[in-house]
């Protein structure tokens, strides 16, 4: 490499805006290098690695249209340009344009592609760049071949996915920790654990790859403890461990661990906190019910996203401060942070628990003509329950006869179960009676709790026999009721009680400690 060559990459690698990056590619030019493609390879790499620039990716083009002959790296360099500014099209119509100059793709332009089919949302596609890889030889690099994966597996299509994985001759820590993702998306924990378990070397990335899928499919315990096995081994976690585990504790109520890991955080490299962490810790702390210390960490954080203020929202919701939840909705606003469809659920929510059910229309009124968001189910079920519980139930029916059109037989459900529960807490028999029967003709599946909230409403309105009728109803459709579970932590340890069950090691212990306080209590009551 020559020496002006040399001169011209270190004026790139000091480029910090499009001023210095166009007079380094004017140094190209003085210096008789305008053709040479390793440095305008180099300049079109500024481009696409910096798409806040404005008018970084309009340059790129301008460059690569004035070059006479593009080579694959070139080629791959724009490609990866449009791709990173998410211009999928342009990306592949680059390509395209590759291939047409008798070019042959490498295994840097296959894997760039693959996100091109992805960020089209096209599956077809990808399949039809596997089969070209396949004629090239190509599929078997690793590099591509792990590539190829991730693609199957964004589509959920793991079974193409694992396909690749047996037709790669040397895998790579990556190919395991996509697979473990790729079947925990899709829901088979079993078999992600299986992947986990199988692979010879375990790196940061298997181990928060299968900590994260237990997360995903809400196998909280189990993700807590594969982080404690973690532990004993020489890995340190990363930022993307620490959020699923924090996730786990804020689902089971472990506060205990979340404390511990918000410790261990503050005495890690990892330190100052970033505002994901900052937003996992203050949500872990706000679902635990220490409002206290969520504050103090929503306060302390400088620069607030939306999931941190949906945090703090949700948080202050489902612990009965709704008022409170509705102040910061407002704050939110006046700081110039635009809520989102998941902050309108909360501060719904809110109202629901707080009985603010005019406050939740205005909200509502809000959200349409302001915000312009369409309410999905899991709004149009909040709003049902708000109304319901504040006894406006011809409001609530209201709202369920405008969604009856707009939303699928599931999303209707969801807002006549909620209907059917409040009318049950309200004693309204004959509106439980008719919900109770629109959710059975809505989904044919059986649902035990249908029948037991009409049975419990009965009983406590005196209507016995009805209550037998509904219960035996129950057995003959085979409508048994889903066992109760609850969880309680101790010492950093969660454990789980399952109602009918008597599996806990500690059963005996725990019920002779009963049966004295039902003795206690007794001779109180005397």
């Amino acid at each position: 490499m020559s020496s002006s060559t040399k001169r011209c990459l270190v004026l790139l690698e000091k480029c910090k805006n499009m001023n210095h990056l166009k007079q380094a590619h004017a140094q190209i030019f003085t210096t008789g290098l305008e053709n040479n493609t390793f440095a305008l390879s180099r300049v079109l790499a500024y481009c696409s690695s910096h798409k806040h620039h404005h008018g970084s990716l309009i340059y790129a083009c301008r460059v690569f249209e004035r070059i006479q002959n593009p080579t694959v790296c070139i080629y791959n360099t724009i490609i990866k340009a449009f791709l990173v500014n998410e211009k999928f099209k342009s990306a592949l119509h680059v390509f395209v344009k590759m291939l047409q100059n008798g070019l042959r793709p490498d295994n840097y332009t296959i894997p760039y592609v693959l996100k091109v089919c992805v960020g089209l949302q096209d599956l077809s596609l990808g399949k039809m760049i596997h089969g070209y890889g396949s004629k090239l030889g190509i599929v078997f690099d690793i590099y591509v071949g792990n590539s190829l994966m991730m693609m199957y597996c964004v589509f959920g299509d793991v079974v193409a996915a694992r396909y690749v994985f047996d037709e790669i001759p040397c895998l790579s820590a990556v190919s395991w920790s996509v697979m473990i993702s790729g079947y925990a998306k899709v829901g088979d924990v079993d078999s992600a654990r299986l992947f986990f378990d199988e692979a010879p070397e375990k790196d940061k990335g298997i181990w928060g790859a299968m900590i994260s899928g237990y997360v995903q499919n809400s196998c909280f315990k189990e993700s807590l403890y594969l982080f404690r096995l973690m532990q004993l081994t020489d890995i340190v976690p990363d930022e993307s461990i620490y959020v699923s585990v924090l996730s786990a504790c804020a689902h089971l109520g472990a506060l205990d661990v979340g404390v511990w890991v918000h410790q261990h955080l503050n005495r890690s490299k990892l330190v100052p906190l970033s505002v994901r962490l900052s937003t996992s810790l203050l949500d872990m702390y706000a679902k635990c019910g220490d409002l206290e210390t969520a504050k103090r960490l929503f306060n302390s954080i400088q620069e607030k996203d939306i999931v941190c203020w949906n945090a703090m929202i949700s948080g202050l919701a489902m612990h009965g401060d709704g008022k409170g939840a509705i102040k910061l909705f407002y704050d939110m606003e006046k700081f110039g942070m635009k809520p989102d469809d998941i902050t309108f659920i909360a501060v719904f929510t809110a109202c629901s628990y707080s009985g603010m059910a005019h406050e939740g229309l205005k909200l509502l009124d809000r959200m349409l003509s302001v915000y312009n968001i369409e309410p999905k189910s899991e709004h149009y079920g909040c709003l049902v329950d708000l109304l319901s519980r504040a006894g406006l139930f011809e409001e609530a029916m209201v709202i369920i006869r405008k969604i009856t059109n707009s939303l699928n037989g599931s999303e209707e459900t969801l807002a006549w179960r909620a209907f059917l529960s409040a009318c049950c807490n309200h004693g309204e028999t004959q509106l439980a009676e008719l919900a109770a029967e629109k959710v059975l003709h809505l989904d044919k599946h059986i649902h035990s709790g249908v029948y037991v909230l009409l049975s419990n409403l009965y009983s406590t309105s005196g209507k016995h026999s009805d209550a037998r009728r509904v219960r035996d109803m129950m057995k003959i459709k085979g409508a048994n009721k889903t066992p109760g579970c609850s969880s309680v932590e101790i010492d950093g340890v969660v454990s789980e009680f399952i109602a009918g069950e008597k599996t806990h090691p500690l059963m005996e212990e725990i019920h002779t400690v009963l049966e004295t306080m039902h003795m206690q209590l007794d001779y109180n009551n005397q």
